[in-house]
């Protein structure tokens, strides 16, 4: 027990002693064994508690079994995260150099921390930036750069959590392209200086598209591969702060006409993601089934690795359907965020709830990918502009009085319950047994054959819950509302 004291007042900022500890139906699990268990409950009497127990060398006759089935296959995992924004990473700059190494490696290590390896950043700037800028504000080719907020704040950081973890995968998303290739819309073609809406202007498709190769490699030449892109985050959105609207027709024809071409002839092997937005495509009816509408072109189609999806309207449902319609396609979960709207500091409510709709939720249905929004904001859910988001909070909120207290939120849990057992190259596979109301959950077999399942346990009882392999079996008391992962060698 004081192994898993100890491991909990690491994980956590808070101040940590023996008094402070409260005991748990889990007090039994050991400091070595046979599999690994991290535990968090919802009034954080358990706090990511990592423990172990061994396999049990009795016959299972438990009819609370779950047995994994490996012959079962789903999707391949690509990762777990969230997004790197201009905002989280002030924040990061501001702490000490040792209290950020210590974040970051409790973040991203897979040795030492969670092992979260799935970042999202955007190209240009977000809602969450410093400033509104893109890396190509005037135009003239000569006149393409990163800009003060890459060099000062997001490339230190990148750079940083690389060195923690090489592996990471990293995913670039525009909020807006640079102001001179707007237009007011379609029809007029005229000039739209505005940071928040306007469309394309399809006489400059190839120029975004040129945009786009020269970002990735600039951003190669800092030694920051970027593995995958969005063509517009929330293309259905016109109100973000910085913003473009771009309907399913226009993103085919300038993947198809422009970012798939130039992307093929500088040799980029970086993925594309269509749509990047809401289950219910903003309610907006001939946007129905937006990225099956861009497959429908075989063009275009051949140039899309998959389409991204965001949790702010409509329900995780989708994700299947689109999947049931084109199979081949891969799906990716790029954004949500918590605030003041769903009470996003309430661990006693958001943990649960988080895990059921977004981690396990979108995992179920076909995502290879989860990725939450700002890794941290500060106590005053900042920094934020006019025109963003003033009521977001971060996985993790830092005090702005000393940029070094830091309280982790549900959705800082939800994502390292996954990418700590949950390795990139996993294969999502079945498991079946025990059922009952308020239980989650999904197993996994890593690539080096070990096994995971993470679950969840919404009801006000503790559960006791046989998890076997065929091979092997092992029983564990679920605490009441709590997450649990485990992970063994096969």
């Amino acid at each position: 027990m004081i192994y898993t004291l100890l491991l909990s007042c690491l994980i956590t900022a808070t101040s940590c002693n023996r008094d402070s500890y409260k005991p748990s139906a889990s007090d039994n699990i050991k400091d070595k064994g046979d599999v690994t268990i991290y535990t968090t409950t919802n009034t954080r009497s358990q706090d990511f508690t990592k423990g172990y127990i061994d396999f049990s060398t009795k016959f299972n006759m438990s009819p609370n079994t779950i047995t994994l089935d490996p012959n079962q296959k789903f999707q391949k995992m690509d990762g777990f995260g969230a997004a790197i924004t201009g905002s989280t990473c002030y924040n990061l700059m501001k702490m000490s150099k040792e209290d950020r190494t210590k974040f970051l490696t409790e973040t991203f290590s897979d040795e030492k921390g969670m092992g979260m390896n799935y970042i999202r950043i955007a190209i240009g700037c977000s809602d969450f930036s410093l400033s509104e800028y893109t890396c190509w504000d005037k135009e003239g080719k000569e006149n393409f750069a990163l800009q003060f907020e890459e060099k000062q704040y997001i490339l230190p950081v990148l750079k940083e959590i690389l060195a923690i973890n090489p592996s990471i995968k990293i995913m670039g998303s525009p909020w807006t392209p640079p102001k001179w290739m707007k237009v007011n819309n379609l029809t007029d073609l005229k000039p739209f200086d505005s940071w928040t809406s306007g469309q394309l202007n399809p006489k400059h498709y190839q120029d975004y598209g040129w945009y786009f190769v020269q970002w990735l490699q600039a951003m190669k030449k800092e030694g920051v591969t970027v593995s995958s892109i969005t063509v517009q985050n929330e293309p259905l959105n016109r109100g973000n702060s910085a913003s473009l609207y771009m309907t399913w027709q226009e993103q085919q024809a300038f993947i198809k006409q422009a970012l798939g071409p130039q992307l093929k002839a500088a040799a980029l092997e970086t993925k594309i993601y269509a749509f990047d937005h809401n289950y219910n495509y903003d309610n907006i009816a001939d946007q129905n089934d937006y990225p099956v509408k861009i497959y429908n072109d075989a063009g275009a189609a051949s140039y899309i690795a998959g389409a991204a999806f965001h949790n702010y309207g409509g329900d995780k449902a989708e994700l299947l359907d689109i999947h049931n319609q084109r199979p081949d396609k891969e799906l990716v979960f790029t954004e949500t965020s918590i605030g003041e709207w769903n009470e996003g500091r309430n661990l006693e409510k958001r943990l649960m709830e988080d895990m059921r709709e977004v981690a396990l939720g979108t995992v179920n249905n076909w995502s290879r990918a989860v990725i939450v929004w700002n890794l941290m904001l500060d106590t005053d859910k900042g920094p934020n502009r006019e025109g963003g988001c003033q009521t977001c909070y971060g996985a993790v909120d830092i005090s702005k009085s000393n940029f070094k207290n830091i309280t982790r939120n549900s959705h800082y849990y939800i994502v390292g319950h996954l990418s700590s057992v949950v390795k990139s190259g996993a294969v999502r596979i079945g498991a079946k047994g025990y059922t009952a109301e308020g239980l989650v959950y999904t197993a996994f077999q890593n690539k080096d054959g070990s096994y995971a399942i993470v679950l969840l346990n919404d009801a006000e009882e503790n559960r006791k819950i046989t998890i076997s392999d065929s091979k092997n079996h092992f029983s564990y008391e679920v605490p009441a509302k709590s997450v649990v992962s485990y992970r063994w060698a096969n």
